[in-house]
């Protein structure tokens, strides 16, 4: 009895109040919001490289530092072979002969 009581309820309840509309019904499928524009994919176009301008700074900014890096290597070998009493006057200097006999002094 309490079955049928509340299943009459419940469809009384359902009358009087609004529901949303069924998946398939008319109302559903007019009350889906519209789909915005599409997105663009960024592989729909080709990848493209950098400019010659770009590329030449690039190699220009990597040359600068690598010169940069050769002075302080230069430096850091005249400091090394001025504490073993060696006056590093030339960087094109063969230095294999001294690093020998530096007592395991790497340069």
């Amino acid at each position: 009895m309490r079955d049928l009581i509340a299943c009459a309820l419940a469809w009384a309840l359902s009358a009087l109040a609004p529901r949303r509309p069924g998946r398939h019904s008319a109302e559903y499928l007019t009350a889906l919001p519209t789909p915005g524009p599409a997105s663009v994919s960024p592989w729909s176009r080709p990848w493209t490289g950098p400019t010659k301008e770009e590329a030449a700074e690039f190699f220009r900014r990597q040359a600068e530092d690598t010169m940069e890096l050769g002075v302080i290597r230069e430096r850091r070998r005249a400091l090394v072979l001025a504490t073993m009493g060696v006056d590093y006057d030339f960087p094109t200097i063969n230095i294999t002969g001294i690093r020998a006999a530096g007592d395991g002094v790497a340069v």
